[in-house]
């Protein structure tokens, strides 16, 4: 692959090695347990569709539209429906926590048969139903597919993915979603685990709402908080949770290096520590081959035509190139050192893991 990649994280930015991780606020590190989003789906059906619907042979796509008929007094046999401007489709939405009754979200209809295009479609009502099957919102509305399918006889063009469309704000809430307010107690859950940083939310929790007084806050594991709301925030859950998500913590993580060996990408922190180490690195190229030479006998002569394989070997070494680095050498020294030398991402790839094997890289390596 010609294009490959190298990404430094803060390293190249002259961060000096013993700086704390910059500050984050509580609201980008944490989420409110029980305050969280609601997958909900539903079956529907799209009409008005130009001929690009499901053909007839997709049973379930005539048998929906003969049931929803037969509510409205019209009795069909389904074998005899033809259905080419109908669609049967998954329609999928996203109730946010505290959803009340009246709200609009969008909606998501995806083709379930052989529909060509939702373009110009308009999906009819629909149950979406959450995971304890009760019904949260009812979708109906014209779907936007952001792409389409034009031509005939064989000769078609499709522009962007014209099965799956959004309907916006097409999608009801009618029953509350089935969030928990918070009381007396706020649990926090860290998006990524983390005991330090468990521990220092705690520590700011407790300097910003009770420096003087008994803490309200302690880390339960490196992934939850748990804060106790106070009494003077009683009435006010809102507003404690609002103070809560300004606070401003120092995050910690851990050493690491990640890389993608298909497109030979490699991120590493400004963490990364390299013990005092010596590097080289060569090229050696081997290079053999086999030229067929016809060998033709003479005219008039008894001999015959014979293939004669010309066979050549080239070796070709380049000079091992070295570098070395002191006790305390940042990342930003060892991938400079390395370009200096010459050394690709891919090389650079199996030296980190060579560094790794011998000790001296002080990071865990993540292969994706």
């Amino acid at each position: 692959m010609r294009l490959s990649l190298v990404i430094l994280i803060a390293a190249l930015l002259q961060i000096p090695a013993a700086a704390d991780s910059p500050a984050a606020r509580l609201k980008e590190l944490v989420s409110l347990e029980g305050v969280r989003e609601n997958q909900l789906i539903g079956y529907g059906i799209v009409v008005g569709l130009k001929g690009t619907g499901d053909r007839q042979q997709t049973l379930f796509t005539a048998q929906s539209l003969a049931n929803m008929l037969q509510e409205m007094g019209v009795t069909v046999n389904p074998t005899a429906i033809l259905v080419k401007n109908t669609a049967s489709v998954m329609v999928t939405a996203t109730l946010p926590p505290f959803a009340q009754s009246g709200m609009q979200i969008d909606a998501t209809a995806a083709a379930m048969g052989d529909a060509a295009s939702l373009q110009g479609g308009l999906l009819l009502m629909t149950s979406l139903r959450g995971i304890d099957g009760q019904v949260y919102s009812i979708a109906q509305g014209p779907v936007v597919t952001g792409g389409f399918i034009a031509g005939g006889a064989g000769n078609t063009q499709t522009v962007n993915h014209p099965t799956v469309g959004r309907i916006p704000g097409g999608a009801i809430v009618e029953r509350p979603s089935p969030s928990i307010e918070p009381t007396t107690q706020v649990r926090l859950q860290l998006h990524a685990a983390d005991f330090t940083t468990s521990a220092r939310i705690a520590e700011a929790v407790n300097h910003h709402f009770t420096p003087d007084t008994p803490a309200i806050a302690h880390a339960d594991n490196s992934g939850l908080v748990s804060v106790a709301i106070p009494a003077s925030f009683s009435t006010h859950t809102a507003e404690f949770i609002a103070q809560l998500e300004a606070l401003t913590v120092q995050t910690d993580r851990p050493a690491k290096v990640v890389i993608n060996e298909r497109s030979g990408t490699i991120v590493m922190g400004k963490e990364v520590r390299v013990s005092p180490v010596a590097i080289m690195h060569g090229d050696l190229t081997v290079q053999i081959q086999t030229v067929l030479d016809v060998s033709q006998p003479g005219p008039f002569s008894n001999g015959t035509t014979q293939v004669v394989p010309q066979v050549s070997v080239g070796v070709r070494e380049e000079k091992a190139r070295n570098v070395v680095l002191k006790e305390g050498a940042t990342v930003e020294e060892l991938v400079r050192a390395l370009s200096s030398i010459g050394s690709t991402p891919r090389d650079i790839i199996a030296i980190l893991q060579s560094l790794k094997a011998a000790g001296a890289l002080e990071s865990e390596i993540e292969v994706i």
